[in-house]
């Protein structure tokens, strides 16, 4: 059951919103009785609810009869500053990462423990992706996140350290001492890397972007094999990641 139920007594803000929180990354497709069971609503209330988001966009009916997120809601999430400032500036600068890679490149942020990535532009390699444009991973299993995670405030680090460190791969990181020294390397190196962490097949490269001392996004790369190409990766996302800074520092 999800996480954000709605408890008796709450308000129909309240309501509406747990509905909407019954999605995830794992949820993407729900019926009638299991947005009810997630969001911790009797069902006639979950149908009644349901039908006016539908009416309004922000769920719609598949054919089957079961509810997906509506482009309603796609569209006002564009309008988000992490979308609009953000993205924007990057753009083009992942755009010349894939014209000169042919690989997948990522833009993502930190979202409390996890990576959200906030832009994509596919790679034509078979290399398996598990990332899509507003997806969340974790942060200890991702070349974005370690970025991320490096440059996170202390109390952030600690709590992730803390946690259990979930393994995807043989190759995972979950030793937390492990991890710890590889994230004082990251803000020693300017750049992380990742070796089939988070799926078989996939190794990345990834580099802040910094305004004012603050990295406040990470730009990623996702190839078969870092083994030949890691150092002019690594340059190529630098680069752009310069790129995308001057970029936001101009338009503050």
């Amino acid at each position: 059951m999800a996480g954000n139920t709605a408890a008796p007594g709450t308000t129909v803000t309240s309501r509406v919103l747990a509905i909407l929180g019954a999605y995830d990354d794992q949820h993407r497709t729900l019926s009638l009785t299991q947005i009810a069971d997630r969001a911790g609503l009797a069902r006639p209330t979950a149908h009644r609810l349901i039908a006016e988001l539908v009416a309004w966009g922000a769920l719609r009916r598949d054919t089957r009869g079961n509810y997906v997120v509506g482009r309603r809601l796609w569209d006002l999430g564009l309008l988000a500053p992490v979308q609009t400032g953000l993205r924007e500036a990057a753009s083009p600068f992942l755009h010349d990462l894939y014209g000169a890679t042919l690989a997948t490149v990522h833009l993502a942020v930190r979202d409390d423990t996890q990576v959200l990535y906030v832009d994509t532009v596919r790679g034509h390699a078979s290399v398996p992706i598990v990332s899509t444009v507003g997806s969340r991973l974790p942060l200890h299993s991702t070349g974005v996140g370690k970025v991320l995670l490096a440059h996170a405030p202390e109390e952030t680090r600690r709590r992730v350290l803390a946690a259990p460190l979930p393994r995807f791969t043989p190759y995972t990181i979950t030793q937390p001492a492990v991890l710890a020294r590889q994230l004082a390397r990251v803000g020693h190196d300017g750049y992380a890397t990742t070796q089939e962490e988070m799926t078989l097949g996939a190794c990345s490269a990834a580099v802040p972007v910094t305004v004012d001392d603050t990295v406040v996004a990470a730009l990623g790369i996702v190839v078969a094999d870092l083994r030949r190409t890691r150092p002019r990766l690594v340059a190529a996302l630098q680069v752009a990641a310069q790129g995308v800074t001057r970029t936001l520092a101009a338009g503050r």
